[in-house]
């Protein structure tokens, strides 16, 4: 559904959300880094700048961003401690939240490389630029930070310290932790519905995979991104340590979707089949190894629950932030990365990816009573039949006003029911059309002689909507120009010879590159004003609407206003009495083509409707 529903034909309409793929430019991060970098450990250090805006990211939004910093251990290295990178992505977060729409950022583990308190005491400090914020975030134990290869067990630690449950305790996107304190979980809302960070130690003991599988049976319809530090090898296979992790947690729970670790370098991904039979990505992420200890780089996930995808960039605002500085050698190279591991696209079919735990349940049917808006002057709907039962006898115009359809049939054509349907079809059935030519052969449907519908002109406007499907095997050079429903009559019939005298006097039609077009003769011109959309694909339920508010006309696909509108003024539509048909095309006054494919409800009303109120939202 598109979220524009006012379209100002007098100006172009802005997108709203719209991604920007090289969207972080030196300019717009003067103020995240280049403004505020004070020497590390100076009174300054944390302070804030003053214009970053509360952060409030956007829980509805189908676009939203999860933030990721790896391993950080060379920038807080005993006396070598250096807070200003760190610093810069944290403010990155503060000052971008909202447009990137930032709803969490996760930490992978060695924040530091000896785990002392000095170190912890440093970072934790950076750190409160989001706690003052209310930022949700996460943080992990590394092998540096509790310096010990022993499992979260270990007991009390500097790290434990400074990012204990006690630091995350009232802020809203914390879960809970693990009685160690080394484990926690985290709820944010975004696109709609909540995600889990799990956020584990880069050792579970035996007590910690209990955990980590309680706080999963608790919330058994939330997506999980698993978070630790050690997971996939540089050559992307999981270390022994991730194949543990992936035997005893990863493989049997279906919610885990994404899981991030650092430790190693250079980046890596790979994608493995969980025991539900479907994909998880696994990415390493840790740029230690180059350049100033990897700049406090951050990896950003931006979802698109729209376009079903995860577009991942890897940067440096402080390396950006400094750019009126003028950038040294080595920084121009770390600015941004670019490599296959550090910059991508991960296709992901949501809804299908969380059917097995968290399926979205089928929009209900709604009553005929429901969609009979004021103004509706004929509404066709095809459910309440078996699949498959051929159409025999009228079709009721289901809005009483006797507007009903008989069967045309051509060279012994047929047309049957089906339950298939738009998603957002407000009745569960559609028809099946299988037109084409040459010969022309099939069956449609007119409206039947005397139909009111049939002489109405609709001087003060008009709305016309229908859903349709293609079939995979639909060919342009059999089936183009089929008619959805249009109005029969010819413009010589009508004294309005302009253009072609022998096309239909209204038509919604699909091209042979299956766009649709909406053709009609208004009272007020001799030719025909035509509306163009844009390729509609294949085995796709499409929802059509065409809408003229007495002085322009626009089409509509799902809802979305399409760029070829004419601005010319254009008043009702001119008729000769004669039956509107609905899954066919006239020419010269005879049948010339037939739909091939699927109609869902058809609905006229007889005045514009804003988008709000089409059968599909």
């Amino acid at each position: 559904m598109c979220t524009s529903h006012e379209h100002d034909q007098g100006e172009a309409a802005p997108q709203a959300g719209a991604g920007r793929r090289n969207f972080l430019r030196a300019t717009a991060l003067m103020g995240a880094a280049g403004a505020v970098v004070p020497a590390a450990g100076t009174a300054g250090a944390a302070a804030e700048s003053p214009a970053v805006a509360r952060w409030r990211p956007d829980p509805d939004s189908r676009r939203f961003t999860l933030a990721v910093m790896p391993d950080t251990q060379y920038l807080f290295d005993g006396p070598s401690i250096d807070r200003a990178p760190v610093e810069a992505s944290l403010r990155y977060v503060l000052e971008h939240g909202r447009e990137e729409n930032i709803v969490f950022l996760s930490h992978l583990g060695d924040l530091t490389q000896n785990g002392t308190r000095q170190e912890c005491g440093a970072i934790g400090e950076a750190f409160r630029l989001l706690d003052r914020r209310g930022v949700g975030y996460s943080v992990l134990a590394g092998n540096h930070d509790v310096r010990s290869s022993t499992d979260d067990q270990r007991g009390p630690t500097p790290y434990l310290d400074v990012f204990g449950p006690e630091r995350f305790e009232g802020r809203r996107t914390f879960g809970g932790a693990s009685p160690d304190g080394y484990n926690s979980f985290h709820l944010f809302e975004a696109g709609g519905r909540r995600w889990m960070v799990l956020a584990l130690d880069w050792r579970l003991s035996a007590k910690g995979y209990a955990w980590a599988e309680a706080v999963l049976a608790r919330h058994p319809r939330t997506p999980v991104v698993l978070t630790t530090h050690e997971l996939v090898d540089a050559d992307g296979s999981l270390s022994p340590y991730g194949q543990q992790l992936w035997d005893r947690l990863i493989a049997d729970h279906d919610q885990i979707f994404l899981a991030l670790g650092g430790h190693y370098w250079p980046a890596a991904r790979a994608v493995r089949r969980n025991a539900a039979g479907n994909d998880v990505h696994l990415h390493l992420t840790n740029y230690q190894n180059r350049y100033f200890g990897g700049a406090a780089m951050i990896r950003l996930y931006r979802f698109d629950l729209d376009r079903n995808t995860v577009d991942v960039e890897t940067v440096s605002p402080w390396i950006l932030g400094r750019a009126a500085e003028g950038l040294n050698e080595l920084e121009r190279q770390e600015a941004e990365l670019s490599g296959q591991a550090d910059r991508f696209t991960v296709g992901l079919d949501f809804e299908k990816r969380f059917a097995g735990f968290a399926p979205v349940p089928a929009r209900p049917a709604r009553p005929v009573s429901r969609m009979l808006v004021r103004g509706t002057l004929a509404y066709w709907r095809f459910d309440g039949e078996a699949d498959g039962t051929s159409v025999d006898g009228l079709v009721r115009d289901r809005s009483g006003h006797g507007n009903d359809l008989t069967l045309v049939t051509v060279r012994g054509g047929t047309l049957t029911y089906s339950a298939d349907h738009h998603p957002d079809q407000p009745g569960h059935g559609s028809l099946e059309f299988r037109g084409g030519k040459p010969p022309l052969t099939g069956a449609c449907l007119r409206t039947v002689d005397g139909a009111p519908l049939n002489s109405a002109t609709f001087a003060d406007g008009y709305t016309i909507e229908a859903f349709y499907r293609l079939p995979a095997d639909w060919d342009p050079a059999r089936h183009a120009w089929a008619g959805i429903l249009g109005r029969t009559g010819t413009g010589g019939a009508a004294g309005r010879t302009e253009d072609d005298p022998d096309e239909p006097l209204a038509t919604l039609s699909l091209s042979n590159d299956r766009e649709p077009q909406w053709a009609a003769r208004p009272l007020n011109q001799q030719g025909v004003a035509t509306n163009w959309g844009h390729e509609t694909p294949l085995e796709t339920w499409w929802h059509l609407a065409v809408v003229n508010d007495g002085r322009h006309t626009t089409l509509y696909v799902q809802g979305c206003p399409v760029v070829r509108n004419p601005r010319a003024a254009a008043v009702g539509l001119t008729s000769v009495g004669l039956p509107w048909i609905l899954g066919g095309y006239e020419y010269a006054g005879r049948i010339d083509q037939i739909l091939h494919g699927r109609l869902g409800d058809v609905r006229v009303v007889g005045r514009a409707l804003p988008v709000t109120s089409f059968m599909n939202h």
